[in-house]
């Protein structure tokens, strides 16, 4: 793309311009962010600072100890607090039940960090445990965030059917009213094509996500003593998997009440609010790139508003498609196919939808359709990238060219969203 009056110093498409945005905006939340922090802590750690200081003078003083007695052996203790030596009497690190929750802070990419291998050979085998571990949780992430998005859009689909027989727009009796034309033929159309707005799945999963996080607070305040603000903040850094290590869960050597009760919900809360919180992740992720093609738009950073005619008659409508965009699809006979009536709350034909009339907003995914999916994906991104490798810019494949919302169909979790979820755009 081109910029007739000169106005533009280089060519940048939908998807260049949306990743140069974002990676200003994040540059800007996170000077923002640092802002906001060193306004907060910074007078705390100062006071901290003065304190440590002023019980170290008085403590040298009292014991007639040198300043660098104290300290070589404050530096032997952190050699010993690396091992898993604290001062409070803690559970092993390193027997099975210890290394088996440590085992599953790396593979979830928690990483509390209060555990960490103290050997060459333990530092070495976790590198290639890693690895692996990493990326089968990924995956099983993954899969249950199809899951998950296919059970919501089910329900949401099956709400909508019965908000429809309840206003008379559907039959009740599809079959036998399925072979007569009429009227409602094209509202049996729309609903077949129907898809649920990726907004209601964000607030089903903002809700799921709040009240696992309030159950699993009101377990670790009654359990580990921590205040209700302390755990709901301790969860939020677990189940997010940013693990700061500050506060960490079925540490202690005994618990009050049924132990192995509590260590197996403890387990479980961190499963099911990592899962909860990847897949609300995810659809934030859609909802952002909704916001920067809105942004986009608003700006003009595809090019000069009013240079060229391309910029408000072709990336317009790509980026703002029409509403209730009618069009036929072909059978493959050189006829069209019955018209179907594909929304702005319609991601795009999927080709997996029309394979032996299965929905996928409707049934579970199987191996092999996710296996069949990989496999299209990763052929159009080893075509990409070769397409960039000769000519700099890769072309867009036609399943792209076929999206009506501005979207890349992605792989991996974007992918998955994109398939299964109707994107709509943010109009204001």
């Amino acid at each position: 793309m081109a910029c007739r009056r000169g106005c533009c110093f280089g060519a940048m498409n939908d998807d260049n311009a949306r990743f140069l945005m974002l990676a200003v905006l994040i540059m800007l939340y996170l000077l923002c962010g640092a802002a906001v922090f060193s306004a907060l802590e910074q007078p705390k750690e100062r006071q901290a600072k003065e304190r440590w200081a002023q019980r170290f003078e008085n403590f040298t003083q009292k014991h007639n100890l040198t300043r660098i007695d104290v300290e070589t052996f404050l530096r032997f203790y952190e050699e010993a607090n690396v091992a898993g030596i604290r001062v409070d009497t803690l559970r092993p690190r390193w027997d099975f039940t210890g290394a088996f929750y440590f085992v599953g802070t790396v593979v979830s990419t928690i990483g509390f960090g209060m555990t960490t291998p103290a050997t060459v050979s333990g530092k070495v085998f976790l590198i290639f445990y890693g690895l692996i571990g990493c990326a089968s949780t990924i995956l099983f992430f993954n899969l249950f965030l199809e899951r998950i998005i296919t059970v919501l859009a089910f329900v949401l689909k099956s709400c909508h059917e019965l908000q429809h027989q309840r206003q008379g727009v559907v039959p009740h009796d599809n079959r036998r009213e399925a072979s007569l034309p009429g009227p409602r033929d094209r509202d049996r159309d729309i609903l077949a094509g129907w898809k649920p707005s990726v907004y209601y799945v964000m607030l089903i999963l903002c809700v799921a996500a709040v009240v696992i996080s309030c159950c699993a607070s009101a377990m670790y305040s009654a359990a580990e003593g921590w205040g209700y603000l302390d755990s709901l903040y301790f969860c939020f850094v677990a189940f997010s998997t940013i693990g700061f290590g500050d506060m960490v869960s079925s540490q202690r050597v005994a618990y009050d009440g049924n132990q192995t009760a509590y260590r197996l919900g403890n387990f479980l809360f961190i499963l099911m609010g990592v899962c909860c919180i990847y897949s609300l992740f995810n659809v934030i992720s859609i909802v952002i790139k909704q916001t920067l093609n809105w942004l986009l738009r608003k700006l003009g950073i595809l090019c000069c508003r009013g240079c060229c005619r391309y910029c408000s008659a072709g990336i317009g409508k790509r980026l703002r498609p029409r509403r209730n965009a009618v069009l036929p699809i072909s059978t493959g006979h050189g006829h069209p196919r019955a018209r179907r009536t594909v929304s702005i709350e319609t991601d795009a034909v999927n080709e997996s939808e029309t394979d032996g009339g299965r929905r996928m907003s409707g049934e579970m995914i199987s191996m092999r359709d996710l296996l069949a999916t990989n496999k299209v994906n990763l052929a159009l991104m080893q075509k990409q990238l070769s397409e960039a490798a000769t000519n700099g810019i890769p072309r867009p494949s036609v399943s792209n060219q076929n999206r009506q919302n501005g979207f890349s169909g992605g792989v991996g979790a974007l992918g998955i969203m994109n398939n299964r979820l109707a994107e709509t755009t943010v109009d204001r």
